[in-house]
């Protein structure tokens, strides 16, 4: 039987155990791999040596600890905001260095922030629903912890009691209290925002050994820490106990089991840093939770969905707020691929994507990844046609992207959830990609991130008056109102319906999608078909058909926002004098009428364009007294906050049901240098509805210019693989299994 003294002896080598410091992205372990493995990695070697040349640079300037008060893009701001990330990198230098200079900086910082922190009001900027101390919002104090956690983490040994002590009373326990109890409109959410304010409670607590603050950061606040009163930033109350809250709720909610982030590609690259990184920690300090494995492994699927849900260039897709440009090369996913890479089976292919990123985490992660890239381990991230669900439990519509066999050309059509208060009001929206190049765009966030001179690097107004609005996507709209009427209660409550999504065939693959729920009485119905046929097209054409029906009669536009310049056209069009707005709301007001056409008769409109030195035609079946409009963005917008890109709409003045039928293909080059332009001219001649008796099937036909005809037949109401068609066309019998059938007559 063991004796007092020795239960005591061994809980208190217990706790030390538990207390062994680093043991957040780095391990004691780790540390001294790292340290055998100097000069024998060369990306991991450059990346210390430009970390070490970057932080050095900062450390000779001084100590910079200024008292809040700008916005994002000034002074204050960006101070500490580059504080956060010189100390965390200095943290990891003086952890794989062996160098106290770098652990004396971080202290000195630290101390500089504890005797400022306890002195600091709410930060003078009163704009956002939760306001920091060190920033205009929680959102960027919370940044701060995360990284700074790590950087205390760091040189934690370093330390004495006494030193620990007045940093975590005076700085580290209040900003952490700050953050959750004194915020919980902030903290106690489903959004990205609140992942990091969970994450920061969360490292700073593993690194104190708090369970207190781990235990709130996992699970969020109990009730009798939250005012009832309170409401978050969507105007919704905030969570309170019975409600799921905290790191894991998430996790839960936002993702879906595919790993698809329900506010969209940007805002899932922002928080898959706070998201990765904890799980990181939490794995090397608390391995008994198993992370990583989660609703099924839901943190490593989520970074494989992000790279999937990328163009040609690696750049996001711009689904819900997100700003164009952003990619995998961010720091965020510089993260999430070395700990995915290390966490989650060292899959090779993921090493393809670390060595265009040509940088690593300094820790076991990088480590890891910079020897799989030194032994020549990379094999092709290769991206293919892909579906992701939206909402929880996968039953919330989903987003579907098909791409080319050559993967050149990808086409993504949205039919998610609302996306939380970062989502459109875009149901059933297109956008379309010739190797990383626009072809059809999706806008994107209004907002300059970070650029002060443009509303402090915040939203802009036009954010919600444009780009939310439906006019501003590539979906139909009906009487210039936006889906949901652009209600945000409204727009949560429902979700699109996926039909199909069939990728079986490479040379012919389809998405379709259901909405019915975006406008009352009224059932919209989208499908895309990608077909590879290289007989009549030397690249895949897009067919997009969008079936509408309601119970009385409206107007429906459908737009498509292109780039370049528009070569030809065959119909007349007439252009004012004096440009007028199209419309006076719901994002009309922000586009010019450049040019109007009246339809006469049915027939097959044309529009071609060129950009980046290539042809592009749009092919659209058109009916009598059918408009063609072209516009531009740009009206109402005084500050010039708007891009002006020009946009083709096809409008239904006067119908209650009907069906938009259109062809994407992309022809040809010019040579700016020769002067020549090839194939300048659409293969295609004539679009046409095949006329079928029931209602429950469309059909249509293309014609082309060297007479070979494409027909395509769906059946809107039975999407199953196995059920039997029949109908009659033209007189004659045509039978097949499973919801469409596509053949080609010479």
């Amino acid at each position: 039987m063991k004796s007092f003294f020795q239960i005591l002896l061994l809980f208190f080598c217990i706790h030390i155990y538990a207390q062994e410091h680093p043991n957040l992205i780095l391990t004691k372990k780790g540390v001294e791999n790292i340290r055998k493995e100097l000069g024998n990695i060369p990306l991991f070697d450059e990346t210390l040596q430009k970390t070490k040349k970057e932080v050095d640079a900062e450390i000779a300037t001084g100590i910079h600890v200024p008292i809040p008060k700008d916005m994002a893009g000034g002074y204050t701001h960006d101070r500490h905001k580059k504080n956060w990330s010189i100390l965390q990198k200095a943290g990891v230098l003086y952890q794989i260095l062996r160098d106290d200079s770098y652990a004396s900086y971080v202290h000195n910082v630290l101390k500089a922030y504890a005797k400022m922190y306890p002195t600091l009001p709410l930060h003078p900027q009163t704009r956002s629903y939760a306001r920091g101390k060190l920033f205009w919002q929680c959102l960027n104090d919370a940044n701060w912890l995360v990284y700074v956690s790590q950087a205390y983490d760091c040189i934690y040994e370093f330390l004495t009691q006494e030193e620990r002590d007045y940093l975590e009373k005076n700085l580290f326990i209040p900003y952490a209290n700050f953050l959750s109890v004194d915020t919980p409109q902030f903290f106690n959410r489903i959004h990205n925002h609140s992942t990091w304010g969970n994450v920061a409670v969360g490292m700073i607590g593993l690194v104190m050994d708090n369970d207190e603050l781990i235990k709130r950061a996992l699970y969020g606040l109990k009730s009798d820490n939250i005012d009832p009163h309170l409401k978050d930033n969507d105007g919704g109350f905030i969570k309170s106990e019975g409600q799921k809250a905290g790191f894991l709720a998430n996790l839960d909610t936002p993702f879906s089991p595919d790993g698809y982030y329900t506010e969209g590609p940007y805002y899932q690259r922002y928080a898959m840093y706070p998201f990765m990184i904890f799980g990181e920690a939490l794995q090397n300090a608390k391995p008994e939770l198993k992370i990583f494995e989660y609703k099924n492994g839901v943190l490593i699927k989520a970074v494989y969905a992000l790279l999937n849900l990328t163009d040609a260039d690696g750049e996001f897709f711009p689904l819900n707020d997100g700003q164009k440009g952003m990619s995998y090369y961010s720091k965020e996913l510089v993260s999430a691929v070395d700990i995915a890479y290390h966490f989650g089976g060292n899959d090779s292919s993921l090493l393809s994507i670390a060595s265009k990123q040509n940088i690593v985490q300094l820790d076991d992660s990088g480590l890891a990844v910079a020897k799989g890239l030194q032994q020549n381990k990379a094999t092709p991230f290769l991206k293919k046609s892909i579906e992701f669900r939206d909402g929880s439990n996968g039953t919330e519509g989903g987003v579907g992207v098909l791409r080319s066999i050559n993967q050149h050309f990808d086409a993504v059509m949205k039919y998610t959830a609302q996306g939380l208060s970062h989502g459109h009001y875009d149901k059933l929206s297109l956008s379309y990609y010739n190797k990383g190049n626009e072809v059809l765009q999706d806008y994107g966030l209004a907002r300059f991130v970070n650029i002060e001179q443009k509303n402090g690097g915040g939203y802009l107004e036009e954010n919600t008056s444009w780009a939310k609005q439906s006019i501003s996507h590539n979906t139909i709209i009906q009487d210039e109102t936006s889906h949901f009427n652009g209600e945000f209660e409204k727009g949560s409550a429902h979700h699109s319906e996926k039909y199909l999504f069939d990728i079986s065939n490479p040379k012919l693959q389809i998405i379709s999608a259901k909405e019915e729920n975006a406008y009352p009485n009224t059932k919209l119905h989208r499908t895309l078909v990608m077909l590879e046929d290289k007989e009549d097209f030397d690249t895949p054409i897009l067919i997009d058909m969008m079936k509408f029906a309601s119970d009385s009669t409206h107007q429906y536009d459908m737009p498509f926002y292109y780039f370049g310049q528009i070569i030809n056209t065959n119909f007349k069009y007439s252009s004012p004098q004096q440009l007028k707005k199209l419309g006076t709301k719901n994002g009309y007001q922000h586009l010019w009428l450049e040019g109007k056409s009246i339809i006469r008769d049915k027939r097959t409109s044309q529009i071609t364009w060129l950009s980046n030195k290539t042809f592009y035609t749009l092919s659209t079946l058109t009916n009598a007294n059918d408009e063609l409009l072209l516009t531009r963005i740009g009206a109402s917008d005084p500050n010039f906050n708007l891009r002006r890109d020009p946009a083709f709409i096809i409008r239904k003045p006067k119908t209650k049901k009907d069906i938009f039928i259109n062809i994407i293909e992309a022809h040809g080059s010019y040579n700016p240098i020769t002067e020549i332009a090839h194939k300048a001219f659409s293969t295609i001649k004539d679009i046409k509805a095949v006329s079928l008796a029931k209602e429950n099937y469309i059909g249509w036909k293309i014609i082309t210019k060297k007479g070979n005809t494409h027909r395509f037949i769906l059946c809107t109401s039975d999407s199953k693989k196995d059920t039997s068609h029949t109908i009659t066309l033209n007189g004659k019998s045509v039978q097949w299994i499973g919801p469409y059938v596509y053949n080609k007559v010479k």
